[in-house]
Order: structure tokens, then sequence, then C-alpha cells
């Protein structure tokens, strides 16, 4: 019984010692701060003079708010403005390296074949040739035939009738050089197909003289162009023998009329 009145003693001094503890923490808090009274007069209420530099009062505040402005841009915003010019461009740049070749491409098909081409003209043609016979008229209009070549091109003129053939039309020059018969009338013409173009003409002399005549002939395609004794209604005649050409016939083209 006495050990059980001693652990309730010493359960009571324990709570006691507690309650102190307790007591002097709350003392040693300091009571909450109430706020300082302000300290008004009879004419805070009262505007300042103007020009006297005092701020004027605020009822229930001690400081101004502060202000700040805000501005939506947003608002403020233009439309959008028509593109301007182009500006001068720059100055090239360095050339880059070449690439590499890129892959073969497939074979294309066949072209259309072009329209054919001008058929090939000659454009040379000329002739020389002589006679180393003489000739006497006879009743109708003969042709002086040759007997020598010394340039007949492409054979142009034919040895058989004594007429050049005219293959490539255009202007041409002739010539022929006649030996005159002693005592007898020198009568021969130049001819283009059947009409005269030019005459050789010498008087009956008691000599012999050479007599030569030329002239330039534009000619078509297949002309004839010779040399014609007159007929016998005047007594005239050609002299040349086996030894020396008296007589000549030459021509040549001078220009086409259509060149390459």
């Amino acid at each position: 019984m006495g050990c059980l009145l001693g652990r309730f003693s010493d359960t009571v001094m324990l709570g006691v010692l507690l309650i102190l503890s307790l007591s002097s923490l709350v003392a040693l808090v300091p009571p909450p701060r109430s706020p300082p009274a302000l300290c008004r007069r009879c004419c805070d209420d009262l505007e300042p003079e103007e020009g006297s530099g005092e701020q004027p009062t605020t009822a229930g505040f001690n400081h101004v708010p502060e202000v700040r402005t805000y501005i939506n841009m947003t608002i403020l915003k233009g439309d959008k403005g028509e593109r301007g010019d182009r500006g001068t461009p720059g100055k090239a740049g360095p050339e880059g390296p070449p690439g590499s070749g890129g892959p073969m491409g497939s074979k294309g098909t066949k072209g259309d074949a072009g329209l054919p081409g001008d058929p090939c003209k000659v454009q040379y043609s000329a002739f020389s040739v002589g006679r180393r016979k003489s000739l006497h008229s006879l009743e109708s209009y003969q042709a002086l035939l040759f007997d020598t070549v010394f340039v007949n091109l492409d054979s142009h003129f034919n040895m058989f009738e004594g007429k050049f053939l005219c293959h490539v039309p255009g202007i041409y020059f002739f010539n022929v050089n006649i030996h005159t018969w002693n005592f007898k009338e020198t009568y021969v013409h130049i001819m283009r197909n059947d009409k005269e173009q030019a005459i050789v003409y010498a008087q009956p002399s008691d000599r012999s003289i050479m007599q030569s005549q030329s002239l330039l002939l534009e000619l078509e395609m297949s002309d004839e162009v010779w040399v014609r004794l007159y007929k016998r209604e005047r007594e005239n005649a050609v002299y040349s023998d086996d030894v020396d050409v008296y007589i000549t016939f030459n021509g040549y083209l001078i220009k086409a009329s259509v060149e390459e």
C-alpha cells in the first residue's frame, strides 16, 4: 500500500512540473502588436494650397498605388502594305566545280526523213574547137563542122552537128575566128537556134585576112549555138588547111542562172 502511494505522489509531481514549464514558455512569447493609431488633425481633409509643393492627402491610405499603362499592339497594327520593288541582284558567285556525269539516257526514236535536196547541177561549161579544111558555099545554108577538139567539157559541143547544146542556163561568152579566101566574100553568122545573132563579114580581096567576132548570150536550157555559112546567092568561102588551124569556135559559161 505504501508502494502505491509513493508512485501516485511521483506522478502528481511530474504533472506539476510540466504545467510550470508550459506556463513559462507562454510568458516568453510576446503579444501581437496592434497597428499604430494614425494621428489625424482637423485640417487633414483639406487640399494643400496650390504652389506649396505638398502632396495631397490620401484618406485611409499610406501610399498611392502605382498605375502602369498597357497598350495592346494588336489593336494598333495596320493593314499589310504592297510588295516593294525587287532589289538589285548581287554579284554572281564563283563558278562551282562541274558535277558528275549523269546516267546515259535511253536511245530515242528515229526521226522523219528530211526533204530531198536539189539535184546536182553542172556549174561549168566550156568548149573550144577548130577546123582544118576550107569550105565553100552551097545552094543552101550549111553549118560549119569542126574536126579538132581543144576543150569540150562534158561533151556539150556536138561535133557531128557542129552545135553547142546548153545544159546549164546562164550567160555565155562566144567567139569565132575566120580566115578569108582570096577574091571571095566571107559571110558567116553566129546563130542561136534558128536566129542570127552576129555576123563575120569580109569583102572580096586579092589577099586573105583573119576576121573575128565575139558576143555574150543569155541561154536557156537546150538552146543551140552554132556557126552558119551563107548560101550561094553570094559566092563566099572560108579558108584553112591541114597544117594550121585557121578557123576556131569557142564558148564558155560566165554565170549560171541558178547557183548552188
